[in-house]
């Protein structure tokens, strides 16, 4: 006989679901924590191990632990699921972007080598360069080279005899009134044919690490480090990070590197330097 009225529904269970966590893309800098540890840090990377995705977290004492991704995870107390961030692709209307914000140029090899030059003090600033203008830099046939300080400057400008053909762009740290830069800067600019072929400009930052934004190696401003104490030591041991050795130096800058993605990264006092001496060394003879 047909039960017009079903089964019995006091027998049955209707425990409501648990909601899914969301996912989130694991962008590098971005502070998580493990629900099971309590371990908070901010993303440094995510790597494949023997078969399965890991993701680094550094916590603001400089330590850092791998955890398996996936779920487990807290973002401002609430589950996600972390995720391989995979950038979305650009619309087939809008232009590929480089790392300096320009358009990138594809299947274009590097030009041929300017004899205008840039100049940099040292090789954190020409790394730097390279990484956010490094392609327009190739597309402009622009030579990028490192000065090992700046104290020599006047003595090298007259060696390199710049000329309309030759034009030459330098970039100073420190450049603020009063500032050793400055003095040379001004002395460079008193050489015979330097004002129409030679630009000296540069940032006031004491060191080119300083250009790069804070946020993106967890800090709120970059620290400062008392006048007597080298900028750099003194800048790792405010992160929590080894400073000991130059090779602790070397790890230390390789990490502030590795957070800049583009120049939206870079401090506008650096940004706006870079591009005027690749104006100033590409203008059309």
């Amino acid at each position: 006989m047909h039960d017009r009225y079903g089964s019995d529904v006091l027998g049955q269970k209707n425990t409501p679901r648990k909601p899914a966590a969301p996912q989130c893309p694991a962008r590098i800098g971005l502070v998580i924590e493990d629900a099971a540890s309590g371990w908070c840090g901010a993303i440094l990377r995510v790597e494949k191990i023997g078969g399965a995705h890991v993701v680094e977290l550094e916590d603001a004492r400089g330590r850092t632990r791998a955890f398996p991704l996936g779920p487990g995870f807290l973002l401002e107390g609430r589950p996600v699921v972390l995720v391989q961030d995979r950038p979305a692709k650009p619309a087939s209307s809008a232009p590929l972007r480089s790392a300096s914000g320009s358009v990138h140029v594809a299947g274009v090899g590097a030009r041929v080598a300017r004899g205008s030059r840039i100049w940099v003090e040292g090789k954190h600033d020409a790394e730097l360069v390279e990484k956010v203008w490094g392609h327009d830099l190739r597309i402009e046939g622009v030579v990028v080279e490192q000065l090992d300080g700046a104290d020599n400057l006047r003595e090298l400008v007259a060696d390199f005899a710049p000329t309309p053909q030759r034009r030459l762009g330098v970039l100073l740290d420190h450049m603020v009134d009063g500032s050793k830069e400055s003095r040379i800067a001004r002395e460079v600019m008193t050489l015979p044919g330097a004002r129409a072929n030679v630009l000296v400009i540069g940032h006031p930052f004491i060191d080119i690490w300083q250009a790069v934004k804070p946020q993106r190696v967890g800090l709120r401003a970059w620290p400062h480090v008392p006048r007597g104490t080298d900028i750099k030591k003194g800048t790792l041991r405010a992160l929590g990070w080894p400073c000991a050795e130059q090779a602790d130096i070397a790890e230390g800058w390789q990490r502030i590197l590795a957070s800049v993605r583009h120049y939206g990264d870079l401090d506008p006092a650096l940004i706006g330097r870079v591009e005027e001496l690749i104006d100033w060394v590409t203008v059309p003879v």
